[in-house]
């Protein structure tokens, strides 16, 4: 049995992964998909005092909590810059990092530095600090890229505001054995808005695509889930 830890991104919530939990669960394997520190059954906590470091400590202390070993740690979009800061701090706790659809930090960076356009976010936030979800668009883009009319009106009820200070607090990776945990990255290639640009893969880091917009956990949970369950089944 593997132990997944499924990692929402920004304005989304734990629910998000709610199509491919039992999808892991019926192959025999345990899936956690925590909602962080101001979303879904934590939305309550939403200040701005909430940034990066405060969501790393959310999945560390479930880490810790639980007593999880091995964990296949899959972060979505923003959330690539949480999961890089779990492995900093329990790299020994981490089997595998995936990256999906996900920002790849260096170290000392912060989302704005990877993924420069969060800037414009940040600069219209309501009272200077929360960041609204970006608005649905026309077909193919979408809500993060779902289109379903039944599938946007039940991603829009899980959204909610995200804190600046999560886009521009910086990730601290300097510990080489965080950097040796093996490593994926499943890109979904479906259309994308004007300025989301991707960085290359490093040499030796495994690229799977998924021929579908952002929130390919909503849209194709089966190949989403067939993915993650190659991923789990590598040496490690």
């Amino acid at each position: 049995m593997v132990t997944f830890l499924l990692v929402h991104g920004a304005w989304h919530n734990g629910r998000t992964w709610d199509r491919v939990v039992p999808l892991l669960e019926s192959a025999g394997h345990r899936a956690l998909a925590p909602s962080l520190t101001g979303y879904g059954d934590k939305a309550h906590l939403l200040s701005p005092e909430i940034g990066l470091g405060t969501h790393i400590d959310d999945i560390v202390g479930l880490i810790d909590d639980e007593r999880l070993d091995d964990v296949v740690l899959v972060g979505h979009s923003y959330a690539g810059m949480v999961i890089s800061g779990v492995a900093q701090r329990v790299p020994k706790r981490i089997a595998h990092l995936v990256f999906l659809d996900a920002m790849v930090p260096e170290d000392g960076e912060s989302a704005v530095d990877v993924l420069p356009v969060t800037k414009r976010l940040i600069d219209v936030a309501v009272d200077g600090w929360r960041v609204p979800p970006m608005p649905e668009q026309p077909p193919p883009l979408g809500l993060f890229g779902v289109t379903d009319p039944e599938d946007v009106a039940w991603l829009r009820s899980m959204l909610s505001d995200h804190p600046a200070r999560c886009l521009q607090e910086p990730v601290r990776l300097d510990d080489p054995t965080a950097r040796a945990i093996p490593r994926t990255h499943i890109h979904c290639v479906g259309e994308r808005p004007a300025g989301i640009t991707r960085r290359p893969v490093p040499a030796g880091e495994r690229v799977h695509e998924l021929p579908t917009g952002h929130d390919c956990m909503i849209t194709m949970p089966a190949e989403l889930t067939a993915l993650l369950l190659e991923t789990s089944q590598r040496p490690r």
